[in-house]
């Protein structure tokens, strides 16, 4: 825990809950800093992550601010922490609960086809005292719209004290219920107990359509059970390898299913939106939306852990969204699957440590990223052969995509990492553009149309031709771009999609250089932003991502030793809980950037499972 004098928790330090309808961000006081209902991308309830004054919803031990432990219950995206206080101890759970679902649900309609169990719109925290006597409070403090609209609070029940209010603002109304007695104070709803040994506590927000809430302690703490059991019986599903590696492997594959969004199988970026990647800076952007260069690397973990289910969502959703006129994808979508993500500034709020300007939507939506064909293309190759299908509806994504990358190939873009400046001939653009038509012929062979499967596969080594010619160094290093020598960690794509052999001298020399050249104290940077015209202004922090690569790239060229070590370093600097954010901060050895970041994870379930199969399939050869 950082010894920082800021008011704002490092980023490092939260918990991550969820619902697979939206999340919540808990901070080591127990308080919720983080609440957009009723799904992901939704204005906040409780914002202050992003302005000390834009919203909480502390439960926790009066007067205490710091708790003895904090983890999640083993399986489990449920938060326990324990307090040791004055005069006793007390355990807390937290949790967005989960189950049986109930008829329809026309808070966030499924476009999918739903399953048994689904979100319940409701956050439950319990307290049981575990010795002693201990003092607990609930502090609810809702402002809504990212904190422009303090809550106009409503006593629902005021029989024998209340024990039930209403939050309403911007439209919206939330229902905070308690065995406690409830008082209002000005913006907040408030309420104090002191809880002796063996006895328990409990309250929950309900953003469910009737404001539904837990009828007493018995159904309190048995939602939470149902939750812990919902998240045990799902991950029993995955396949997670007996390995050293098991652990972080279960956490990601539990974070990454909880930035899902069920009713339609998208999968957000990250919870958040303008956290940092510089401090105090500009680099703050919204991720709470689905890019499409995701599709190949969340189809690559989900498959690896068996989670098929997940695939497939995730798969028709992508085949249902609504493309350009072009035919081609845009590079992100709403989860709802919406195209207008247009961008805005709140300056009214402060920022995460000052960092301006605090934004919601994303600008880069509708630029041109010719990476976008190859992931959609890969993913859809390696679900047909997991599933030895090619869905009918399928192929004409499979054509539009192709074409589209055909077409567009020879053209300067944004890049992968959505640069803000001027367009390039970026080598992983070109990379990913030969991934699309490569997938595209091999689909083609599948479906057994051998025209398209000649012609596609022509593209792709004209394609190869232009980046051997233009897209290498003098000293044999993959390029950033065309017009530079400046290194970029994207080319750590062209081994882990075979675009040439792990043996070829110029992916060895490449990953060389990246390792040695554009690393800071061995975590590696996506480029150096002082060579980069991005638009922005301003250092950055280490992508974990790029890093992850790193591991991968190692494996793929059969250099174990550092690809371990490597990966040691990522696990040592994992925040408390297991969880990545989107970068890391050498010098003060702290978090940056929106969390949990779903590509953080995704690519340490690609490297952990590159490393098990190479152990594997060396004890195999013994």
């Amino acid at each position: 825990m950082s010894l920082s004098t800021s008011p704002f928790p490092p980023i490092a330090d939260y918990a991550f809950l969820s619902d697979c309808h939206t999340g919540a961000l808990v901070a080591p006081d127990g308080s919720v800093d983080w609440l957009c209902v009723p799904a992901f991308d939704a204005p906040s309830v409780f914002g202050n992550l992003l302005d000390r004054g834009a919203g909480s919803f502390r439960w926790g031990p009066y007067g205490i601010n710091v708790p003895t432990s904090r983890h999640y219950v083993p399986g489990t995206n449920v938060l326990e922490t324990t307090w040791h206080t004055t005069g006793g101890w007390v355990r807390i759970r937290d949790a967005l609960v989960m189950g049986p679902r109930r008829g329809t649900d026309i808070v966030t309609p499924h476009t999918r086809p739903p399953t048994d169990e689904d979100a319940e719109h409701l956050l439950v925290r319990t307290a049981e005292c575990l010795d002693g006597e201990v003092e607990i409070e609930a502090v609810c403090e809702a402002v809504f719209d990212y904190g422009r609209e303090p809550a106009s609070w409503t006593v629902v029940d005021a029989d024998d004290g209340a024990h039930a209010a209403d939050a309403s603002g911007n439209g919206q109304t939330v229902r905070l219920s308690t065995d406690l007695s409830i008082g209002i104070e000005g913006g907040s709803a408030r309420a104090r107990h002191v809880l002796a040994k063996g006895e328990r506590s409990w309250c929950a927000l309900s953003w469910n359509h009737d404001l539904t809430v837990p009828d007493g302690d018995e159904d309190a703490f048995g939602r939470l059970d149902r939750t812990i059991e919902f998240w045990r019986d799902w991950l029993a599903r995955a396949r997670i390898p007996d390995h050293p590696l098991r652990h972080p492997l279960e956490r990601s594959a539990l974070t990454i299913k909880g930035l899902t969004y069920m009713p339609t199988g998208a999968t957000v970026a990250a919870l958040t939106t303008s956290l940092p990647e510089t401090p105090g800076g500009e680099r703050n952007w919204d991720y709470r939306y689905t890019w499409m260069r995701d599709t190949t690397f969340t189809l690559q973990a989900l498959h690896y852990l068996n989670l098929d289910w997940e695939a497939e969502e995730f798969m028709q959703f992508v085949a249902d969204v609504e493309p350009r006129t072009d035919g081609s994808l845009q590079i992100m979508y709403g989860i709802d699957g919406r195209r207008d993500l247009t961008e805005t500034t709140r300056d009214e709020l402060s920022g995460y440590e000052g960092a301006q300007p605090v934004r919601i939507g994303n600008g880069a939506f509708d630029q041109r990223q010719n990476d976008v064909y190859g992931a959609v293309l890969d993913a859809i190759l390696l679900h047909t052969r997991r599933s030895k299908h090619l869905p009918r509806r399928l192929w004409p994504l499979v054509t539009s995509q192709a074409e589209a990358a055909a077409a567009v190939w020879r053209d300067p873009d944004q890049g992968i990492w959505e640069a803000r400046g001027k367009p390039q001939h970026y080598v992983s653009s070109k990379l990913m553009c030969w991934v699309a038509m490569d997938r595209a012929a091999r689909l083609a062979a599948i479906r057994d149309d051998p025209a398209k499967e000649r012609e596609w596969a022509k593209t792709a080594e004209e394609i190869r031709e232009d980046i051997l010619a233009h897209g290498v160094s003098d000293r044999g290093v993959l390029r950033q771009h065309y017009d530079t020598d400046a290194l970029d960690a994207s080319t750590l794509l062209a081994p882990l999609f075979g675009f040439l052999p792990g043996n070829d001298e110029r992916i060895r020399k490449t990953i060389d250089a990246i390792d040695e050249e554009l690393t800071d104290n061995g975590f590696v940077l996506r480029y150096r932003t002082g060579e980069t015209d991005d638009g922005l202004s301003g250092e950055e922090g280490t992508f974990l991502i790029c890093s992850f690569w790193l591991v991968s790239a190692l494996t793929a060229v059969g250099e174990m030793d550092r690809a371990s070590a490597m990966m040691e370093r990522l696990l040592a600097i994992a925040s408390p809980l297991g969880l990545y954010a989107e970068e890391f901060e050498v010098g003060r050895a702290r978090h940056l950037g929106n969390t949990p970041q779903a590509f953080s994870h995704l690519a340490l379930i690609q490297a952990a499972g590159r490393i098990v199969l190479h152990e594997r399939l060396e004890e195999l050869s013994l």
